[in-house]
């Protein structure tokens, strides 16, 4: 007998996919109709909320084709929990206007073809990153991409070739390899690999989410060409949906697009440049996150525009193409670095990751841990690892005010005391200038010549008075001969 892989299961997975009788639904009085909208509502709210259960996920997408109209997902600590979902739908309005076309249950899985180590007894093999890494796989949030495409598949056991003949190390190899393919997708495609072995009449569901479509039609055709794919490979029918948010039920029943476009909250993108996390640019001042002065996100190219008039850099229309996550800790510099140590080594398996790092601030004990990317969504992802460090107490583009994060300077080893100095006497005159609220400068725990600044106002008009003022103007012409090259804007993600 062949050496099976060792399994840990997460989640309970279930796939519901629902016909709606549009001869029902037209047919239906007014009052009918809007008892079921809110009914569906509450339901689908309930369930993206989990109030039925201590943890979990769901979500609702509308399915095109003609394999079904809805796909109702929930993960769940339990079958019971699944269970009960089914059938709490099924005693509502909406319930009573559609049937269920398939289903598909499973349980999310790692196995021993992602850490051996991981599944041995020693504590001291398993660093933090892998366990949170692992975490995520078995518990995972569903992503806000919305996109999703769902399939089911098996290994081939066919005469001649058959998948579970194949000693580990040949098998581990076959994964290894179609997992650095799929690594090329990071930050496009998110996935979901969940078993259904002993559950339903495959062996996995996979569960794709991604910000454009055709992303997921690519990572599945260049997996084809993939040895554990091409030889061993085997799926059912595909489902394609697009994500909407339960409040936007009635639009969808009515044969509007979904999701609105007046929805908020809720994720909208077709590529990378009109993602949500890029909407928040920072920059020389030029990107914000409002949260009281009432501007709008809108108002980026106003902003951007008056600092050109200023002479002033202000970054790429779309950015300098990198995005960041950062996070603040109130706790021990050591100690968050050594953990950021262990999820640095797993974001560097993919290509879209740029660099990790953790920053001190200089007149502050605060903690900056800075991920960068070359994608939004990879960068978002990150920040879901990320945001279990220690000590997390707030994430750069949530404050209240008008925040600036500056941009990221690298300046020449020689001048790196005349740096500080120089931004000692900057932080003097922001300290007198009305609606300041607090600067800092963050340096790079392993290279003190890399640092970036942490700004926040009031109002966006108050950090335009020191753009406008000689005393930046002086610091911008001066800082053309300190830095090693130019300053790199980011988008936070």
């Amino acid at each position: 007998m062949t050496e099976p892989p060792q399994t840990e299961e997460g989640w309970f997975v279930l796939h519901d996919f629902r016909d709606v009788d549009w001869d029902a639904w037209r047919d239906a009085p007014e009052r009918e109709r809007e008892r079921t909208i809110s009914e569906g509502v509450d339901y689908l709210q309930n369930h993206e909320d989990v109030v039925d259960a201590e943890e979990g996920t769901s979500a609702v997408f509308s399915v095109v084709g003609d394999k079904a109209d809805l796909l109702i997902l929930h993960l769940r600590p339990s079958l019971d929990h699944l269970s009960t979902a089914e059938r709490r739908f099924e005693r509502t309005a909406l319930g009573e206007v559609t049937e269920q076309a398939t289903a598909y249950v499973s349980v999310t899985e790692v196995s021993g073809y992602v850490s051996d180590a991981y599944f041995s007894e020693d504590e001291e093999e398993v660093d933090e990153g892998l366990k949170q890494y692992i975490e995520g796989k078995i518990k995972p949030e569903l992503p806000d991409d919305e996109y999703v495409c769902f399939y089911p598949m098996d290994k081939r056991r066919g005469e001649e070739v058959n998948w579970y003949d194949l000693p580990f190390d040949e098998r581990a190899d076959l994964m290894a390899g179609h997992g650095e393919t799929a690594r090329k997708w990071g930050g496009k495609v998110d996935q979901i690999i969940s078993s259904s072995l002993g559950l339903d009449d495959w062996e996995w569901g996979v569960t794709l989410f991604a910000g454009n479509a055709t992303d997921i039609k690519d990572i599945v055709y260049e997996l084809r060409f993939d040895d554990a794919t091409s030889k061993y490979g085997e799926f059912g029918s595909f489902f394609v949906g697009r994500r909407f948010p339960p409040a936007d039920l009635g639009a969808y029943l009515r044969g509007e697009t979904v999701p609105t476009s007046d929805t908020e909250g809720h994720h909208h993108a077709e590529s990378d440049e009109g993602h949500n996390h890029g909407d928040g640019e920072h920059g020389d001042g030029d990107g914000h996150h409002d949260h009281g002065d009432g501007e709008d996100d809108a108002d980026e190219g106003d902003i951007r525009g008056e600092l050109e008039d200023l002479d002033i850099y202000a970054g790429q229309p779309h950015g300098e193409d990198v995005y960041a996550t950062v996070l603040y800790s109130d706790a021990d510099a050591d100690e968050v670095a050594d953990e950021v140590d262990g999820l640095r080594g797993n974001f560097e398996h993919y290509d879209t990751h740029v660099k990790t790092a953790v920053y001190e601030g200089t007149y502050t004990d605060r903690v900056a841990v800075v991920s960068i990317w070359d994608t939004a969504s990879a960068a978002e992802t990150a920040a879901g690892f990320l945001s279990d460090l220690p000590g997390v107490v707030s994430r750069a583009g949530e404050e209240s005010g008008f925040g600036t994060m500056g941009m990221f300077y690298t300046v020449k080893p020689d001048y790196h005391e005349e740096f500080v100095e120089k931004f000692d006497t900057v932080g003097d005159l922001l300290d007198d200038m009305e609606g300041h609220m607090e600067t800092d400068l963050m340096m790079n725990r392993a290279d003190e010549n890399d640092m970036f600044i942490a700004s926040q106002w009031v109002s966006q008009e108050d950090a335009m008075e020191f753009f406008r003022s000689d005393a930046f103007r002086d610091t911008v012409q001066w800082g053309r001969d300190v830095l090693a090259d130019r300053p790199r804007h980011v988008f936070l993600a």
